[in-house]
């Protein structure tokens, strides 16, 4: 009987009514519902999908009517989210309403990213006062906060308000996420006044909202804030964690602030807080900057003794950091152990040990980790072909930099100011004046301004070869066009002469 009643245009009435039939058993509903979007040719219509929703709902099945309204959103032959909530209104009566399941239907919109369409549901659930718990409304504020996630902090904004007038109250949670998004966008005297709000209103700051603040205003290059919107946390007796010192501490590093970091990380260890690799891998990095390679070492090793695991950013930080002191041996070392230690080296680390090997004038071994990388299916990048050629320039293989140069071009990357500078530098040292000439023409051209030792390089090098008038010639043209200023006095000329 139930069987034939697919064959009739009538169906999906049919399949309606008795879903409201089996109300006082959901589970057989659910049944059914499921046997019925088997049937070949039929499929449920958004009325069905609501009415099982309420059923489940109702019965607290709430896991199961999340998973049915899923299903009917992500649904291309369905009518548009401002209709699904309408028919949901429509269908409340099938058992004793629950208001919950709107908001259920708001979170899974939110879930799907469909962050226009749960904004609208908002508005409509407003309307119809049926608003969706707080934490939902969180739910979308986060999402809407991320500006780099698809977000608009613009949109977040204008839910608050909307919120706010539909007597939402604001918890932490919130305050949290406006504030986050904010200092993301480096708004920060926004985020100070959304943060004032929140104490007028009685509410007690987070860790989260705390650490929102220190990371904006580290972004934002105030250091001072930041600490004393940390020292103001620990006056409130709300313990620093790792992430906390770990983004002051990054922060410190990036001033190149090394003795500070390194003052605050004993303190974090004081606390009784351990550090986690990245606080490591920071700290690392900023030890080689400053010249302290031991200090680096010394934290790989404590790193070790620990038992926290370094990563491929780690050694990023610590090979490139050896590469740039000259220290290129122990870098290769601790290159041939990563795949022991289960790590696979990525561009950053072979371009770090490209240069290095460069500049250090291991060419050959350059070369096999260039062809290394290509035969790994890796594509080498800018630094690692400017680095190449460099190298192969001042050994005098220009063919081999040339062709590089060919390569890099075929690979569509188009040529920095960096990689202009270094060919210019080497083919005018290897006395090749007309590709070095005809390089400045396309550099400028490029809308790249060459710098005085790219000029002083070709200039000095035509007076050495005895060409005068051609020196002479680019001197002029670099006045004429301003991209130089007094390279015509006589010291100036004195110097590029070579007396």
């Amino acid at each position: 009987m139930i069987v034939n009643l697919f064959s009739s245009a009538l169906s999906p009435i049919w399949v309606s009514r008795i879903l409201v039939g089996l109300k006082e058993d959901p589970s057989l509903a659910l049944k059914f519902f499921k046997w019925a979007k088997n049937r070949t040719g039929f499929r449920h219509t958004t009325e069905s999908h609501c009415l099982l929703a309420h059923i489940l709902f109702c019965s607290r099945m709430y896991a199961d009517a999340h998973d049915i309204l899923k299903n009917l959103v992500t649904s291309t032959q369905v009518l548009p989210v401002g209709d699904i909530f309408e028919v949901l209104w429509s269908t409340r009566n099938v058992c004793t309403p629950g208001y919950g399941v709107f908001d259920t239907l708001f979170s899974v919109l939110v879930e799907l990213g469909m962050l226009e369409e749960a904004s609208e549901c908002f508005l409509r659930m407003k309307r119809f006062r049926v608003l969706p718990k707080v934490r939902s409304c969180n739910y979308l504020l986060q999402r809407l906060s991320k500006t780099g996630k698809g977000g608009n902090i613009g949109d977040a904004l204008k839910l608050v308000k909307e919120m706010l007038q539909a007597g939402v109250e604001l918890n932490v949670v919130s305050y949290t996420a406006i504030v986050d998004g904010l200092c993301d966008e480096g708004r920060m005297k926004e985020a100070g006044e959304v943060f004032r709000a929140m104490l007028k209103a009685e509410l007690a700051p987070n860790q989260q909202i705390y650490t929102a603040l220190v990371h904006g205003y580290i972004k934002a290059k105030s250091m001072d804030n930041a600490m004393d919107i940390m020292n103001e946390m620990k006056g409130k007796s709300i313990e620093p964690d790792v992430v906390m010192y770990g983004t002051i501490i990054w922060g410190l590093c990036n001033q190149e602030k090394v003795d500070e970091a390194n003052a605050l990380f004993y303190e974090m260890k004081a606390c009784g807080i351990e550090a986690n690799h990245v606080v490591y891998t920071t700290l690392i990095d900023a030890y080689f900057k400053a010249g302290k390679a031991t200090w680096a070492r010394n934290l790989l090793q404590e790193m070790h003794e620990k038992g926290t695991k370094p990563t491929v950013v780690t050694y990023c930080a610590l090979i490139d950091g050896l590469c740039k002191l000259g220290l290129v041996k122990e870098a290769i070392s601790h290159f041939c152990m990563l795949g022991d230690m289960g790590l696979q080296p990525n561009v950053v680390i072979y371009t770090a040990l490209i240069d290095g090997l460069c500049k250090n004038k291991c060419l050959e071994k350059a070369r096999e980790l260039f062809d290394e990388m290509l035969y790994k299916g890796m594509l080498p990048d800018k630094t690692a072909y400017t680095s190449l050629i460099d190298g192969n320039l001042k050994h005098g293989n220009v063919q081999e930099a040339l062709d590089l140069q060919k390569r890099m071009v075929e690979t569509g990357m188009e040529l920095d100011d960096v990689a202009y500078t270094s060919l210019i530098l080497g083919l005018s040292k290897c006395g090749q004046m007309r590709e070095a000439r005809n390089l400045l023409g396309e550099m400028i051209a490029k809308g790249m301004l060459p710098g005085l030792v790219v000029y002083g390089s070709l200039v000095r090098m035509y007076y050495e070869l005895g060409n005068v008038d051609e020196a002479l010639e680019l001197q002029n043209e670099m006045v004429e066009k301003g991209l130089i200023g007094g390279i015509c006095d006589s010291a100036h000329c004195s110097n590029l002469r070579g007396v």
